[in-house]
């Protein structure tokens, strides 16, 4: 059986395979194309071009493209019913003792577009509606010829093990957020539980740059394609009866990367308001800095600008005599490559930079590329509402969702990359589960280090005082 190519192979330099000029004969009424491009088609159309028979095989980009974008006009188990119906008729495998020289020439396309399916886009198959679906195609090609039985097994395998997985890591974040409280709580209840800080677990920035790509790596690779799209949640204006997201949400591995970016810029925060002496805090700093260096160094934007973030907090950012003994050259240069000036132009650049070494990488530390995730969220919804998903005679807006594959696909190329470094379970064990300070928590160590400078601060402060330590 054909294996499925690298992401990477689907699209190419130049932007991306749209040539759909197959030994396929189009419906002429259903699929609109320009220079050999697909650029619209009714719905029904770009489903029975999605469909192999005897002759034919779809895209592989193709593939991806739309059953990337088709959850914006119907459930993927509506999508799988349909194509399920047309696979049978194309192979008449619905009729008593199918034709065995028919079966052996289109059975291993479907079989193809089967693992396709199930590789790229497995949380579909959450749904017990898709999973019946997708057994009762695969045991009717099974039982057509013996030959095939195996070939079957191994698609339902392979994705019950990915399932299993997701599940697996699923219980493991609810365990790290059961586990996670507010660090005032603690340091108030239990002072000598909190006295170490992140430089007692790891005084090497280089070594605690490598654990946090593996957190995010390991983060990354959860997210399925599919939660780009769904994030966007919208009507069909050509579908009166529902939103097609209604029942569909199956997985938030993308709102817990969001999350841990958030958790990450708060204990950047709390390390450095939590020393009582000046040039801890200095130290601290100066620390998180050689850290953010070393993430640039190795293509992990997005911890990198968590921790930037994290030290332009209000709490941080007000510590001027801290920050006055702080050598901040090192600093400002991550500030300007992180710069969100012509949208983040700096950065862009950066960016590009990591993904072309990427392509040409001879190891895995080379082809790390972890984009600043918040931003490349903002770039998929700006494209998304930035187009209409249907045209103005209610065909399908292909061209829209072939630069949203395009998108997503380069993101799916750099979430398979395994981590080349070291586990640290230690370091680990600190970064996702060491208590954070809330908001107030941080102003408040904040105004314990340097006192408040005027009267809002000042006013601040004693609220702080006494509903924060009140509550406790």
């Amino acid at each position: 059986m054909p294996q499925t190519a690298p992401f990477a192979a689907m699209f190419d330099s130049s932007g991306y395979n749209r040539n759909l000029y197959q030994s396929k004969e189009d419906n002429c009424g259903g699929l609109y194309y320009h220079d050999n491009n697909l650029l619209s088609g009714s719905l029904e159309a770009l489903i029975q071009h999605l469909v192999p028979n005897v002759d034919y095989y779809p895209d592989r980009t193709y593939i991806f493209t739309f059953l990337l974008s088709s959850r914006l006009f119907m459930h993927p188990y509506e999508l799988m019913a349909k194509v399920c119906h047309l696979c049978m008729e194309h192979q008449r495998l619905s009729e008593p003792g199918p034709d065995k020289s028919r079966i052996r020439k289109i059975a291993p396309k479907i079989l193809q577009l089967l693992t396709e399916w199930t590789e790229t886009f497995p949380y579909d198959f959450r749904d017990e509606r898709m999973m019946r679906n997708l057994k009762d195609l695969a045991q009717r090609i099974a039982n057509g010829d013996e030959m095939y039985r195996k070939n079957v097994q191994q698609i339902i395998q392979s994705l019950i093990r990915k399932l299993a997985s997701l599940s697996q890591y699923e219980e493991v974040l609810a365990k790290i957020n059961a586990t996670s409280t507010d660090r005032l709580t603690v340091l108030k209840i239990k002072p000598q539980s909190i006295q170490r800080d992140i430089i007692t677990v790891c005084n090497d920035p280089y070594m605690l740059a490598q654990q946090l790509t593996h957190i995010e790596l390991e983060r990354l690779n959860y997210i399925g394609p599919e939660e780009f799209v769904q994030a966007f949640v919208q009507k069909d204006p050509l579908d009166n009866d529902k939103s097609c997201y209604a029942d569909q949400k199956k997985t938030r591995n993308l709102e817990a990367y969001v999350e841990w970016f958030n958790r990450l810029s708060y204990l950047v925060a709390t390390e450095i308001c939590m020393p009582m002496k000046k040039k801890h805090r200095a130290r601290m700093i100066e620390y998180f800095i050689d850290v953010a260096r070393e993430c640039f160094n190795i293509g992990n934007f997005n911890s990198l600008m968590a921790i930037i973030s994290g030290m332009n907090m209000s709490p941080v950012s007000r510590l001027k005599k801290t920050w006055a003994k702080v050598k901040t050259a090192k600093f400002d240069i991550l500030e300007h490559q992180m710069d969100p000036s012509s949208n983040f132009y700096n950065y862009r650049t950066a960016l590009r930079g990591a993904a072309q070494r990427s392509l040409t990488a001879h190891s895995n530390r080379e082809k790390i590329v972890i984009p600043f995730f918040s931003l490349l969220i903002k770039d998929i919804y700006f494209l998304n509402e930035g187009c209409a998903n249907r045209l103005p005679n209610g065909h399908v807006n292909f061209e829209k969702f072939w630069e949203l594959a395009k998108q997503v696909s380069e993101f799916m190329t750099w979430k398979q990359v395994e981590c080349p470094f070291e586990r640290d379970r230690k370091i680990l064990q600190y970064l996702l589960a060491a208590p954070v300070f809330s908001d107030d928590a941080l102003y408040m160590a904040s105004y314990e280090s340097e006192g408040p400078e005027n009267h809002i601060e000042k006013d601040r402060w004693k609220t702080l005082r006494s509903t924060l330590l009140g509550r406790v």
